[in-house]
């Protein structure tokens, strides 16, 4: 049995050789795939990690049972080179993470038993994305497809509204060390003259980086000052001359890429969490959310389809239409001015945060699918969309 994942981009070479190096994760749960995949690999002979976008191309064997491949590709624009080299590890089992037709058609082609494992949202509404997701939806229910999960109920359901078939949908989750019970909650503070704000993730403008820009600016003319740290990789240059152009450039720090570990005090030392991402943007459910009530700070989201049902506006956060800088201001200024509603919030982090929990984790859902007797078939058919044991969870409005 040879286990290959690919997904779009993620250097485990690199994250790797630096969790041996000091224990660090760049993002949430890197050391539990590359842990869970080691384990996997010493039972099946080898498992091997394939990320399409790395910095460089290599080839590697990671420790015995783990191999880590970098492509150095755009899989988009260099589909053939990366069906080659899928075709050179020559998988007898494919987990696929990112919706890429080319790779599912491949996998169809070749009859290799395969399952797709995704933290993507499916919008409809525009006819070219219709189209798309129309294509898609017809890969994913072919039956060499055996299982699509997705990260959270909200993007399962929205593959279920593309067309995908939901008997053949799991909701999955990732595992989560930390939890609300590790921090006290918290209560707005007294005499602040400048509040400070946190935006972590892309820097790019479809995760509503310039709206939070533009809002910074506007809170600045009513005299409300605040300074705003943006934790993440991306077109800093570009925000950081827009943040020029605002006058804000002494309120507004680009911190770039830092550790898990880091983004939790970041969030925890901050007053208000900001998630700004706009429609266009495919969220499924960002770890943004899980952290920011993990530590009991507010947070002030856009009404981004995926935070339906788990983003309640004035219970457990503050939601602004997307795009609007206008009202994303509003929203903070309401918020620290009612220390009544700074501290709901807060205390509604834990409830907010345990809504969230999925009993499906990414390594068990895996496991259970290569180890295919009759038992771990029933659970996997027990954990699926149409199960019905997620209908407390999408009733939520």
């Amino acid at each position: 049995m040879r286990l290959l994942i690919v997904q779009y981009g993620g250097d485990y070479r690199e994250a790797f050789q630096r969790i041996e190096r000091n224990g660090f994760e760049t993002y949430h749960a890197q050391k539990y795939v590359i842990d869970s995949m080691a384990e996997i690999g010493k039972q099946i002979g080898e498992a091997t990690l394939l990320c399409c976008q790395t910095k460089t191309f290599y080839n590697e064997v990671l420790q015995d049972g783990l191999r880590a491949v970098g492509a150095g590709l755009d899989p988009y624009k260099h589909k053939q080179d990366i069906l080659k080299l899928i075709e050179e590890q020559k998988p007898t089992h494919l987990v696929i993470h990112t919706p890429i037709p080319a790779i599912i058609n491949w996998a169809i082609k070749n009859k290799i038993r395969t399952i797709c494992l995704f933290a993507d949202s499916f919008l409809n509404n525009t006819l070219r994305r219709k189209v798309k997701n129309y294509l898609l939806a017809s890969l994913l229910n072919n039956q060499q497809i055996e299982w699509v999960a997705n990260h959270g109920t909200n993007a399962c359901l929205s593959l279920k509204e593309i067309g995908v078939n939901p008997d053949k949908i799991i909701p999955y989750d990732w595992i989560h060390q930390i939890t609300p019970d590790c921090f006290s909650l918290k209560k707005i503070r007294k005499n602040v003259e400048t509040w400070n704000l946190v935006y972590v993730g892309a820097v790019t403008e479809v995760k509503g980086v310039g709206d939070l820009l533009e809002a910074v600016a506007k809170l600045k003319t009513r005299n409300l000052l605040v300074n705003l740290q943006v934790a993440g990789s991306g077109e800093i240059d570009y925000f950081t001359k827009r943040a020029k152009q605002l006058n804000i450039e002494e309120s507004v720090k680009f911190i770039g890429l830092i550790p898990n570990h880091t983004v939790m005090n970041l969030m925890r030392e901050a007053d208000i969490v900001i998630v700004p991402s706009r429609h266009e943007y495919p969220e499924a459910c960002p770890f943004t959310i899980y952290e920011a009530f993990c530590v009991h700070t507010p947070i002030v989201a856009s009404n981004h389809p995926m935070f339906k049902g788990n983003l309640q506006n004035g219970i457990n956060a503050m939601i602004f239409p997307a795009g609007d800088s206008t009202a994303l201001a509003a929203s903070v200024e309401k918020l620290i001015s009612s220390p009544q509603l700074y501290q709901s919030l807060s205390q509604a982090s834990y409830d907010a945060w345990n809504q969230l929990q999925i009993p499906v984790k990414w390594a068990e859902l895996i496991n259970r699918w290569l180890n295919d007797s009759p038992e771990n078939q029933y659970w996997l058919s027990e954990h699926r969309l149409s199960s019905g044991i997620y209908n407390y969870l999408t009733s939520r409005e």
